[in-house]
């Protein structure tokens, strides 16, 4: 097994981001990255959507930053992956993932994150996903025992959330651990790909968590999931075919993974009960079944 990494003060850092026509947030992301007070070394932008190229948005800046046009949108995984891998190519010692639509909340994120792997010998090390309309509400809820966590003064005086990690929101991976759990599979192109690298991860027996203490600012994602059984469960439903299409085709995949096979049989009651008693939408439910079929057999490719 790799054993945990203690980052100094002279190690590099290099900040990933992903980025499709969003010219106006990326320039707020890279603003909050540019102020941090433990400067990033660097900055490697992948740009998907370069037909409205944001290379003036990285270069004004100020970051010592590498832009990356990709003709062919790679999505969020083969952004990351492209992004990652070029991180490590230019000697990072760690790799901070960012986001267009994301940004750390303080000027002291990445301090914290280091500080935090540093007293804990973490591989790897997140920040809550907090909401970015309400700071002290969770972006994404967040699962401890039966209770589901909320806001963020529910983890007050936690230092470390251990072996959980919202990924790729903010999320420092020292390239020991990508050395050990890879980078995104380009396959799953959105959906999923940081579902896939938490199970490495977790698989991969390397010390990571959560750093309560660091926040990064996300748009609040639960408006795809709906309750059911009297919300003590959810399912999601996408609000357009593309997303449904990669959502539960890369469900079916993630469910025939090794470490994640117990979860088919309750997920099949759980959408069963959803398209059928809650929805009313038999039709619903074939084409879940149809997609998770096609993730489980490998049949990858655009909608």
């Amino acid at each position: 097994m790799t054993p945990p990494v203690t980052p100094s003060d002279t190690e590099r850092v290099v900040a990933v981001v992903v980025t499709r026509h969003r010219r106006e947030l990326l320039a707020q992301s890279l603003a909050a990255v540019a102020a941090q007070t433990r400067p990033v070394d660097a900055v490697v932008v992948v740009d998907n959507g370069p037909d409205q190229s944001a290379e003036d948005v990285v270069r004004a800046s100020g970051l010592p930053a590498t832009y990356l046009p990709s003709a062919r949108n790679l999505g969020g995984a083969g952004g990351f992956a492209l992004g990652m891998l070029t991180a490590l190519a230019q000697g990072a010692d760690w790799v901070w993932c960012a986001d267009d639509d994301g940004r750390p909340g303080g000027d002291d994120v990445l301090a914290t994150l280091l500080d935090c792997a540093r007293r804990h010998g973490l591989s790897e090390v997140s920040p809550l996903v907090t909401d970015m309309a309400d700071p002290e509400r969770l972006a994404f809820p967040l699962r401890r025992g039966l209770r589901w966590r909320r806001r963020r003064d529910d983890f007050a005086g936690l230092d470390l959330l251990p072996r959980y990690a919202s990924l790729f929101n903010g999320a420092l991976f020292s390239a020991t651990a990508l050395d050990a759990v890879g980078v995104p599979d380009l396959r799953l192109f959105f959906r999923g790909d940081e579902t896939e690298i938490h199970r490495r991860l977790v698989r991969s027996g390397l010390p990571f968590g959560t750093c309560p203490a660091a926040t990064y600012l996300h748009p609040e994602g639960t408006t795809e999931f709906e309750p059911i059984l009297g919300g003590r469960l959810s399912a999601q439903y996408p609000g357009n075919d593309v997303k449904r299409y990669f959502t539960y085709r890369n469900r079916g995949y993630l469910l025939a993974q090794p470490g994640m096979r117990w979860l088919r049989p309750l997920e099949t009651v759980r959408f069963g009960w959803f398209f059928l008693v809650s929805r009313r939408d038999p039709g619903g439910l074939r084409e879940w079944l149809r997609l998770t079929r096609a993730g489980r057999r490998e049949r990858f490719g655009r909608p």
